[in-house]
């Protein structure tokens, strides 16, 4: 019966001894468990970084040629240049009307002469809101003079004037865009040696050492020339941005 009963009190012994040790070591565990989890270098957040916001002067570009991006007095040129060709500040949709009466015409004569479809805005910078003959002579939405309408097959007399002729003159203006690229070998130049004539751009350019449009220090109607056919283009191409409602715009013009 002693026997037992120390047996008994062993056990019980074995137990608390063993249940204290557990009581001791538990805390050690949970606080190595603590100190190591401080110790780890904490994950570092993947902050996923915002797009670079996309240069203003790169959304523009004319016949395929783009601007010099990060230049301050190109862009402010030309958000000057948009901004004049508003509806805000010209109040009307002349423009659209009569894009939407050119262009149809145009538009398959450049492509059969393999220029870039942005010289149709040609039309709208020369006479797009201008009628008649200029001060100078120049007739026809591209502005014909005489003399040079004559040297590329149109007639110009007192009883005929094929400058007035939409498919005519477009065909002529082609030929004489073709012969400038052949000379300048860029589109951007040739836009504006149509508007200064190829001598005059060719003595700026031996004069300036100089052959990008944007770089030239140019008299003012050249060298806004280029920034007035991309103001064209976006508004054509963007109307409600500028100010414009293409909807009454189509109206006007099947009212006319």
């Amino acid at each position: 019966m002693i026997k037992k009963h120390l047996l008994t009190c062993s056990i019980i012994i074995v137990l608390l001894i063993m249940a204290k040790v557990f009581a001791y070591q538990l805390p050690q565990a949970k606080n190595k468990s603590l100190k190591e989890v401080k110790n780890e270098p904490k994950p570092r957040l993947r902050v996923e970084k915002a797009a670079p916001e996309t240069p203003y002067i790169s959304r523009f570009s004319f016949a395929n040629e783009d601007l010099p991006a990060g230049d301050r007095r190109v862009e402010k040129k030309l958000r000057k240049t948009l901004t004049a060709h508003s509806y805000g500040k010209l109040q009307t949709n002349l423009l659209h009307i009569k894009a939407a009466r050119w262009f149809p015409v145009i538009e398959p004569i450049l492509a059969a002469y393999r220029i870039p479809n942005d010289f149709k805005y040609i039309v709208l910078v020369e006479s797009g809101l201008k009628v008649g003959i200029s001060p100078k002579g120049a007739a026809g939405i591209w502005q014909f003079m005489p003399q040079t309408a004559r040297s590329y097959g149109l007639k110009v007399n007192r009883h005929v004037d094929e400058r007035h002729n939409l498919r005519k003159s477009t065909v002529a203006a082609c030929k004489y865009i073709r012969e400038l690229y052949s000379i300048f070998d860029n589109w951007t130049l040739v836009a504006a040696a149509y508007n200064v004539g190829d001598v005059k751009l060719m003595r700026q350019i031996h004069r300036q050492n100089q052959d990008n449009y944007y770089k030239m220090r140019l008299n003012r109607e050249t060298g806004a020339y280029v920034y007035k056919l991309i103001s064209m283009k976006q508004i054509l191409e963007d109307p409600v941005r500028y100010g414009y409602n293409k909807n009454k715009s189509l109206l006007a013009m099947n009212n006319d």
